[in-house]
């Protein structure tokens, strides 16, 4: 399906690392796939969308020094994203499935609040294709 969305947009914010922001820019597309449509919760665009934004909140989670929550997310992350590998909606997953790999070693024995312990957060830009 085409959605006429600024992919740009997101793809803008995330390889800035305005992690939050993409987050609430995935959340309101997802809205608008889910409201008011039955079987919104089999919906494979919506649950990708959700998917991108586990992993968006995640990796704001760590810039922020709450690691329990990154872990939650970034697990959750994990679970939806790889299904829709190698793309979707026009979205290489690979690389951002390769940033939450390579994340997850580094967050797992941090203490619930505690800094990311490297300068900055490495991650993978996020490329746009077409479908």
């Amino acid at each position: 399906m085409h959605y006429l969305w600024d992919w740009g947009e997101l793809q803008h914010l995330w390889n800035n690392g305005d992690f939050d922001e993409v987050h609430d820019w995935l959340n309101e597309r997802w809205a608008t796939l889910v409201r008011n449509k039955q079987g919104a919760d089999k919906d494979a665009d919506a649950r990708f969308m959700q998917g991108l934004a586990f992993a968006a909140m995640a990796l704001h989670f760590v810039q922020t020094a709450n690691q329990e929550g990154a872990r939650l997310l970034l697990d959750d992350a994990l679970m939806v994203l790889p299904q829709f590998s190698p793309t979707h909606l026009g979205i290489m997953v690979e690389p951002v499935l390769e940033t939450l790999h390579n994340l997850r070693p580094k967050i797992a024995l941090l203490g619930a609040n505690d800094e990311f312990p490297e300068p900055h957060l490495d991650f993978n830009k996020l490329v746009l294709v077409n479908d």
